[in-house]
C-alpha cells in the first residue's frame, strides 16, 4: 500500500485549503449548496450533494474541456 499525504485546513467559514503530495486546492462553499474547487494544476470542479445517494459534479481542466 502506498504512503499518502493529504491535509485540509479551514481558512474561513466556507473556505478550505486542501494540500496533498502533488498539489494544493481551495474549496469555496459549505455542505449545503454548490461547492467550487480550484486546484494548482488548473482543474476547476463544481459539485453539489443532492438528496439521497445522489450527487452532481462538473470538472474542467486547464484547457477548458469538460470531463
Amino acid at each position: 500500500m502506498p504512503i499518502t499525504f493529504r491535509k485540509s485546513f479551514r481558512v474561513f467559514p466556507g473556505v478550505r485549503l486542501n494540500i496533498n503530495r502533488r498539489s494544493w486546492s481551495i474549496t469555496l462553499g459549505g455542505r449545503s449548496g454548490p461547492r467550487h474547487t480550484i486546484s494548482s494544476t488548473g482543474r476547476r470542479t463544481t459539485s453539489m450533494d443532492l438528496p439521497g445517494p445522489f450527487g452532481w459534479r462538473s470538472t474542467r481542466n486547464r484547457r477548458g474541456r469538460d470531463r
